[in-house]
């Protein structure tokens, strides 16, 4: 079983604890899909200031983003820190829900710790075909 720690280390944005549970069914999900039955994974929500210091400091890209994935090994996977900000403004900008956008964004830093990327088109491809899956089998819709 995968254990799942949650830090909201932000105060712009609410996120209900109700959503924590579709945060663990997604981590579940997508780890059960690559045949991982164990590790510990970190959720960490900032604020769009923070993720920009940290997209700074390990990409060296000056910018806000949405997502950071930091993979560690098998029996810690690692870190996602997601920004609560940007994905409320990602999610008025898509016109779909809050919950729609944190949920994709937590889907897609899931992947990265379990290997996955987008730096070709065809990595890209596959990265997508997972997320959507998993949304879909979870009824997480736009």
């Amino acid at each position: 079983m995968i254990k799942m720690e949650i830090n909201d280390l932000q105060d712009k944005v609410e996120i209900e604890e109700d959503l924590y549970e579709d945060f663990k069914k997604i981590i579940t999900k997508a780890t059960e899909m690559e045949g991982y039955d164990g590790g510990e994974i970190s959720i960490a929500f900032v604020n769009n200031e923070k993720i920009k210091e940290l997209n700074n400091k390990f990409r060296n890209i000056n910018e806000v983003t949405d997502v950071l994935s930091f993979p560690m090994d098998e029996e810690i996977l690692g870190d996602i820190i997601i920004s609560a900000e940007r994905a409320l403004s990602q999610s008025k900008d898509y016109g779909h829900s809050f919950k729609r956008e944190i949920c994709y964004l937590v889907t897609h830093g899931i992947l990265h710790l379990l290997g996955y990327d987008h730096k070709t088109d065809g990595e890209k491809e596959e990265m997508r075909k997972k997320e959507e899956r998993i949304l879909k089998e979870l009824e997480i819709k736009r």
